[in-house]
């Protein structure tokens, strides 16, 4: 691999990052973290951080090694899975610049039921709040843009990168809150809604012009 071509994947698994970062911000999620921990201790809140961090890194791996089979059984191209899955990103980007959780991830009722879980950090923090729909069509995109053991590892390495600054957030979930303050978490939220809406356009626009050539100016 040449220096070039080096440069260009390393920019596609930053690009990864910071997208799926967007998508987990745990700016959005901190407001309901501390609202669904009201009461507890600090050390019960670690431990709800933690069963909710490693919810997330499990279902986004399995999701990136199952992913391929999934689409195959659904007899469905990945380009027609690139539009579905840029909507429901551009779907909760939109949500995010309204600094409110999508519906994609989490309803009325359930967050009505979430007030009386014991293991909240399973669900419904985890799943499907943190690792919703948009999360997991992330990452089978991804994992499709490559091949072999070392792109399906650093795919992996990357979710797992993601996950660690999720649960470092989410231990540190009081102090951001009383700092930043409602305001602040809302306007990184808008900030993090603004560059997930662009990875959603490219995606979109990207399976678009591979069904539809002509798009791209090539009928």
């Amino acid at each position: 691999m040449d220096f070039s071509s080096f440069v260009a994947s390393w920019q596609e698994y930053s690009k990864f990052i910071i997208a799926l970062f967007a998508i987990l911000t745990p700016f959005a999620a901190i407001p309901i973290f501390l609202g669904l921990t009201e009461g507890r201790s600090q050390r019960e809140r670690n431990i709800i951080a933690r069963q909710a961090v490693m919810t997330v890194a499990s279902v986004l791996i399995v999701s990136t090694l199952v992913g391929d089979l999934v689409l195959r059984l659904l007899g469905t191209s990945l380009d027609s899975f690139r539009v579905g899955g840029g909507l429901v990103l551009l779907l909760i980007a939109l949500s995010m610049l309204n600094a409110n959780v999508s519906a994609m991830k989490q309803t009325e009722g359930e967050a009505s039921e979430a007030e009386g879980r014991s293991a909240i950090g399973v669900v419904p923090l985890g799943l499907p709040l943190l690792a919703g729909p948009g999360a997991i069509t992330t990452v089978i995109i991804q994992m499709q843009k490559g091949h072999g053991p070392i792109h399906g590892g650093l795919i992996i390495g990357c979710i797992v990168f993601v996950c660690l600054l999720l649960w470092g957030s989410l231990r540190l979930a009081g102090p951001i809150g009383n700092r930043l303050g409602q305001i602040g978490l809302n306007i990184m939220s808008r900030l993090f809604g603004l560059l997930l809406a662009s990875v959603a356009v490219e995606t979109i626009a990207t399976g678009l012009r591979n069904l539809f050539p002509g798009l791209a100016g090539g009928g």
